[in-house]
Parts: C-alpha cells; structure tokens; sequence
C-alpha cells in the first residue's frame, strides 16, 4: 500500500495516511451534502500528475484549516457517478460546499499555498 492509498471503512470514508479522507458516493452524502458548514472536496486521480504536484500543497492547507473547514477527496476514476454530477472535466479540481449546496470552484493546477488557501476560503470569508 502506499502512502496515497488508503483503507476502507464502513462509514463511505476512507482512512487516509495523508490526512485527507478520501470519500465514496455514501460517504459524500453524510460527510459533504448532509453536513453543515464549509467543506472542500478534492476531485482527484491518482493517475493524474498535476494532483500529485497539487499533493502537498493541499495537506497544507488542509492542515491549517482543520479545526475550521474539512477537505476531503473524491477518486474520480473510481466515483463516476460523483465525477458525471458535478460535470468534473479535468482533475484535479476544487468545488467548496455549504449546507450540501455547491458555493466555490477552483479547476485546475495551482500548486502555490496562497492560492490554494483562497480558493477553499474565499467562499466562506474564513481568511
């Protein structure tokens, strides 16, 4: 297993050893569109090479919001369903939620912090 992959759970949740959970089609509806306040979702392919240079840049941001705003992660490859219903053209791409509505989208490779961390706050004015 490597450091991407990640084990499976019973809540539609994946544990992941990077700190970004990674989410199923059950576990977007409980975690993403029932929940309440901001949320990032990662559209993602591990195959996919500016993901990975996105990859670090995202475990930081993610490790400054924490206890704020929760970034998860969709495998587009494997979730077709969730890649057709948000029209994901092209990974990675970065669509902000809140109370299960679609508030903010950020396509495309932008490996710099500051531009990541705008794109998943701005829409919530948490800077």
């Amino acid at each position: 297993m490597t450091h991407r992959q990640s084990e499976s759970t019973q809540s539609g949740r994946s544990a992941s050893r990077d700190g970004i959970p990674s989410l199923d089609a059950a576990g977007f509806e409980a975690s993403v569109l029932q929940a309440h306040g901001p949320i990032a979702v990662e559209f993602m392919s591990y195959s996919c090479a500016q993901c990975g240079a996105m990859e670090p840049v995202l475990q930081q941001v993610a490790e400054t919001l924490r206890s704020r705003e929760p970034i998860f992660r969709v495998n587009v490859a494997v979730e077709l369903d969730l890649a057709s219903t948000y029209e994901i053209e092209g990974t990675p791409t970065l669509i902000m939620f809140s109370e299960g509505r679609e508030v903010g989208r950020s396509e495309g490779p932008d490996p710099d912090a500051a531009t990541v961390m705008e794109a998943v706050t701005a829409p919530f004015g948490l800077q």
